[in-house]
């Protein structure tokens, strides 16, 4: 598997990743018709190394961001990217936990954290196991506005068959790593969505075999869905 992060640690413990370079343009074209003009805050849950948060928040300047990771060293590399990119409308990291009840966020930070405009999650429910994708939809749908959209992005199967032989081999090397780690079928996570309150309105294709995944809240939530083999 590539490495994820570039070798080299930037200055101030700012990480970069390649795929960064490769997948914010793209990524962005899917987002900017929803957020380049919309108001209220955005939630990305699971930042990484930040830059994809203090880039978009650029070229929304209307709207207030929000980082977050489970990771320390994320954490810090978000906060490096953010000083350095001096956006007044990105928030402090926030340390999360998406399969924790209330993602694992303070008093105030819950209360801060609702009636979101969008909530952006990339590439993070295929490094993890099944819970954290139960958690990232159940929390949403109480946590979004009625109209707002939650946008997922990374590889996943379609039928139970991966898309290409570089994602079969990636998903391989997840399971290595963590067996409960894996590319995710698109069935099951719009499921997922589906029980949470939470509809499938897009499937946008990506670069290097990746899609990006635009729900919408709607309805009262359903029953968790269990597990997929």
């Amino acid at each position: 598997m590539p490495p994820i992060f570039d070798p080299r640690i930037e200055a101030e413990g700012r990480l970069d990743a390649p795929a960064f370079h490769r997948n914010h343009e793209p990524i962005w074209a899917v987002l900017a018709p929803y957020l380049a003009d919309a108001r209220g805050h955005v939630l990305e849950a699971g930042s990484g190394t930040g830059q994809h948060v203090v880039t978009f928040a650029k070229k929304s300047p209307q709207l207030v961001w929000w980082p977050s990771d489970y990771e320390a060293r994320h954490l810090r590399s978000i906060e490096a990217w953010r000083a350095q990119a001096g956006c007044d409308n990105v928030r402090p990291a926030r340390f999360i936990d998406l399969a924790a009840p209330g993602w694992g966020l303070g008093d105030a930070d819950t209360d801060e954290l609702h009636d979101l405009t969008a909530i952006f999650c990339a590439n993070v429910i295929h490094i993890s196991p099944w819970p954290v994708a139960e958690g990232l939809f159940a929390q949403a749908y109480g946590r979004l506005r009625p109209d707002g959209r939650l946008f997922l992005y990374g590889p996943f199967k379609r039928d139970g068959e991966h898309t290409a032989p570089s994602n079969t081999a990636f998903d391989a090397s997840l399971r290595a790593q963590d067996p409960q780690w894996g590319i995710r079928d698109l069935a099951d996570v719009a499921a997922l969505a589906k029980a949470s309150g939470l509809a499938l309105e897009k499937t946008e294709p990506m670069p290097a075999n990746n899609l990006t995944l635009v729900f919408v809240r709607h309805g009262e939530a359903g029953r968790r869905v269990t597990a997929p083999r």
